[in-house]
């Protein structure tokens, strides 16, 4: 019998894995062991499928497979489905395999799950420099990307946040890994129905997270009754439409996020405590880079996110100054000085 979902999912990390490697540096593995990655594993159906695949592929493309295993400590049996999660690691053929306990330190004004996010993020990032793994491997799949989309649209987000969840990224807190996501590849997209099938395959039994149904979370509510509603009412497709515009949204986004950098770069010069730009130059741009520009000035120099309202705020003393003074920001102060927009710390 042929395994079609199986196959999906290897597919699937064998194509994000050589991507990968073919963009790393030739000299990041010359004359070393083959780079460790992880596969951030919680036992449910998602990443248990994607630990079979990456457990099948990794070898094959010279890389080292394991696992991370995040306790959050938010349900009674958490530390045995977590010891689980490990024993089907291991029994796949993943090591090392390492089980983090992590204490989810209240809640964030996002709620709960943005502060069991910030926690186990964090634990992938103490695990990768433990073992110098290269990569943390994650199952997002195209339901959890048109459930991103969608959240996003529904908080009046900007291009950025509708691109969604990008299949690559620096893991903060780490020496140079990754986050990568294999099963957000676009030839196509690994559904959540995938991954069911390929665990059923396999004979994989997976965990199912109380959480994961409980309406209390705006992401279960999206799941189990936005989308569904979009699909009764528009027709089929609508997660596939919706990863499709997140796609589209990235690519547009890293195109004005460079354009911004480089433009920064020619026109940013140095002031006392702080930095200044061109008030000439800032307004000849248009205003999806110039404030691009003003967000990208705040968060490399004084480490901080604007707002929206506090860009704003920012930008009208380059397009509609009367007079007002300055402006003051999360972690600097901006103000207008001879031709120049300039921002100290605060």
């Amino acid at each position: 019998m042929v395994q079609r979902a199986v196959l999906e999912t290897r597919a699937s990390a064998r194509r994000a894995l050589r991507g990968w490697l073919t963009e790393r540096a030739p000299e990041a593995g010359r004359g070393a062991s083959p780079p460790l990655v992880l596969v951030a594993l919680s036992g449910g159906a998602d990443s248990l499928a994607l630990a079979a695949a990456v457990a099948y592929e990794a070898p094959r493309v010279g890389l080292r497979p394991g696992a991370v295993v995040v306790d959050h400590g938010l349900q009674r049996e958490s530390a045995s489905v977590a010891a689980g999660a490990a024993e089907q690691a291991a029994a796949l053929g993943l090591d090392p395999v390492h089980v983090e306990r992590v204490r989810v330190e209240g809640e964030r004004g996002e709620g709960p799950e943005a502060a069991a996010r910030d926690a186990r993020y964090a634990a992938f990032a103490r695990v990768a420099g433990r073992t110098r793994a290269a990569a943390i491997l994650t199952a997002h799949t195209r339901d959890d990307q048109a459930e991103q989309v969608l959240l996003a649209l529904a908080r009046g987000s900007g291009l950025r946040s509708i691109a969604g969840i990008p299949q690559r990224r620096p893991l903060p807190g780490s020496e140079g890994a990754i986050v990568l996501r294999p099963f957000l590849g676009e030839r196509p997209a690994i559904t959540r129905q995938t991954t069911l099938a390929a665990c059923g395959e396999l004979g994989l039994e997976y965990w199912r997270d109380p959480h994961n149904g409980d309406p209390v979370y705006a992401r279960v509510r999206v799941r189990e009754r936005v989308l569904p509603e979009l699909e009764r009412e528009l027709g089929p497709g609508i997660a596939a439409a919706l990863a499709r515009s997140a796609d589209l949204a990235r690519d547009d986004a890293d195109a004005l996020d460079a354009l911004a950098e480089e433009t920064l770069e020619e026109i940013v010069e140095h002031a006392e405590a702080g930095i200044a730009v061109s008030l000439a130059a800032l307004a000849a741009n248009p205003p999806a880079l110039r404030h691009r520009m003003i967000r990208t000035i705040a968060r490399a120099e004084f480490g901080v996110q604007l707002s929206r309202e506090h860009t704003l705020a920012v930008a009208r003393l380059v397009t509609d100054w009367r007079g007002q003074g300055p402006i003051d920001v999360p972690g600097a102060s901006v103000r207008r000085e001879l031709g120049r927009l300039v921002f100290t710390a605060r």
